[in-house]
């Protein structure tokens, strides 16, 4: 009998399908020239880092606008590291930024599983064949031969590694195999590579476009002793049978390429095409570093959502990362949805992206201030019902009111831009709530020291018997600098700078007194709206009560 089919059959005892058998099981899929089929595959090790939704957002664009296939699969085969939950927890954070696969290991589909730790059927086939085709085979060195093999390489001062005269178990006679199998020794599987270290190989990258790249010449492990695959061979297996065309992932993986694409040509499956997106970075004491999981909150998509950034904002801000000639497309259409401008792998940049916080804060900004009231009013309901709840009583409490102070200098095509995320909103207009306002009353109230007692009340008293509220914006300020004047402040900026002595101040000193007593602050929104909103019984309450507490 073949001595190879003997080593499959002691590996693979019940191994019985073969490599056309899941050929006919996952046939390519029939989808318009040119798709593209792409995937995400998160380990679920724990949160979903920023770069990550980057790499996920790209595949889900690409897949999208090639009427092709984007499907999230499940990379679990490292047990030690994982963490129980994560995995749904990525699917779930993906899906509030709107990226929904269209396969996953929730969802499911024709070309499951896509959780790997169920996929071991598969690649046991596979690597099957590749015992039978001398592809591959078992290698029995324990920790301790492969630490005096390395003791060696480095005495000797060549490259370290399992590969040519130093792949000791792969020049075991089959029959000593055979019998170290049925012995129960345990043993890992290998990758019989053909390729030599002097060799160079051409390699093309869809962002990277053309380089060369040393040969892979080691025999890596595909299987390891408890039967799972390495991450290489896993993912030669899944995007074959997945029919992946595209992969798209971090620059960090580059240096794997070798070894994936001799793994297909040694299986004469068709390779697919890679696209080695940058990876984000970030300044550290005048240093460029990769963003950090372990040393960076902002690494971590959950950070900006608990911030209460938008949605629309963070991801247009992935968007300017992603293409070099986005925010050209964005000036040209500021209102359009991101997702009408196409994505291409000749733009990618190729250092790596600086993440740029001031930026998100800034590109957010814009996103919010285009928003209309009744969409900012149910976007930040929901994200308040999560993260503030004091927030979400007080829009809920009234949400008609909420719009009207929210619409304040909204619309048109220079709209306010007082808000970066939706936990800035609350802190800014929280005083317009009777219970806020009275917490600001209880304690000091910033008013100009250098103003008596007196003169504020007499200010206070003559705003009270002249709202004027009626009035358009422009009407109602030119009424407010004549009771300016009626109280010895000047109607000018200007003219109060020139003679600061005939005056207590001038037009902003008014109103920054009348502003305090209804809201506690010296700075608020466009004031005439914030006064046409509480309304003049409320003004005359919170002036009252400013009154008293000046004449205490």
């Amino acid at each position: 009998m073949n001595l190879n089919w003997e080593i499959a059959n002691a590996v693979f005892p019940s191994v019985t399908r073969k490599l056309t058998d899941l050929e006919q099981l996952y046939p390519k899929r029939k989808l318009p020239v040119n798709a593209m089929v792409t995937r995400f595959a998160p380990s679920p090790t724990g949160f979903l880092h920023m770069g990550s939704l980057f790499a996920s957002l790209c595949s889900w664009r690409y897949a999208k606008q090639s009427k092709g296939v984007f499907f999230c699969r499940l990379e679990d085969t490292d047990t030690k590291r994982e963490i129980t939950g994560s995995g749904n927890q990525v699917l779930q954070e993906l899906a509030i930024y709107g990226i929904i696969p269209d396969e996953d290991f929730v969802l499911g589909g024709a070309y499951g599983p896509y959780v790997q730790s169920e996929r071991k059927p598969i690649y046991d086939v596979v690597i099957k064949a590749m015992l039978l085709d001398d592809l591959a085979y078992p290698c029995f060195c324990t920790h301790e031969d492969l630490s005096a093999m390395r003791a060696k390489q480095e005495s000797l001062k060549v490259n370290p590694g399992y590969y040519g005269e130093y792949a000791t178990c792969r020049f075991l006679p089959k029959e000593t195999v055979l019998a170290k199998l049925k012995n129960g020794d345990p043993f890992v599987i290998r990758f019989k590579s053909n390729g030599n270290q002097t060799h160079k190989i051409m390699i093309t990258d869809l962002i990277r476009g053309s380089f060369e790249m040393t040969e892979n010449d080691q025999d890596i492990v595909i299987m390891k002793s408890d039967g799972l695959p390495t991450y290489h061979f896993a993912h030669l297996v899944d995007d074959h049978f997945m029919r992946t065309t595209i992969i798209t992932r971090g620059e960090e993986w580059m240096a794997s390429l070798p070894i994936h694409l001799q793994l297909f040509d040694a299986m004469g499956w068709d390779r697919p095409q890679y696209a080695h997106l940058p990876v984000i970075m970030k300044i550290d004491e005048g240093t460029r570093r990769k963003l950090s999981k372990r040393k960076d909150p902002e690494a971590a998509v959950s950070y900006f959502l608990e911030a209460g950034y938008p949605i629309e904002g963070f991801l247009e801000y992935l968007m300017t990362i992603a293409n070099t000639n986005f925010e050209a497309w964005r000036i040209e259409n500021p209102q359009a949805n991101i997702f009408d401008f196409q994505l291409s792998f000749a733009k990618m940049t190729l250092d790596g992206a600086l993440f740029d916080l001031e930026k998100v804060k800034s590109i957010s900004k814009d996103r919010l201030a285009f928003m209309s009231a009744d969409e900012i009013t149910n976007k930040a309901l929901a994200w308040a019902n999560i993260y503030e709840p004091q927030f979400a009583l007080a829009i809920a409490s009234d949400v008609d009111y909420f719009k009207a102070i929210i619409s304040i200098e909204r619309g048109g095509e220079k709209p306010r831009k007082d808000y970066a995320k939706y936990s800035d909103i609350f802190p800014i207009i929280d005083f317009m709530y009777d219970q806020y306002y009275d917490q600001y009353m209880s304690g000091e109230l910033p008013f100009n020291e250098s103003l008596s007692k007196d003169i504020l009340i007499k200010v206070l008293n003559t705003y009270k018997a002249n709202p004027s509220l009626d009035l358009q914006e422009s009407e109602w300020f030119e009424k407010l600098k004549v009771l300016a004047s009626i109280c010895g402040f000047s109607p000018s900026v200007k003219e109060y700078k020139k003679n600061k002595e005939a005056f207590y101040g001038h037009i902003g000193d008014f109103a920054e007194i009348i502003r305090i007593a209804v809201s506690g602050r010296k700075n608020t929104p466009n004031f005439y709206y914030i006064l046409k909103i509480l309304g003049t019984e409320r003004i005359n309450k919170r002036i009252n009560k400013t009154i008293a507490l000046l004449e205490e």
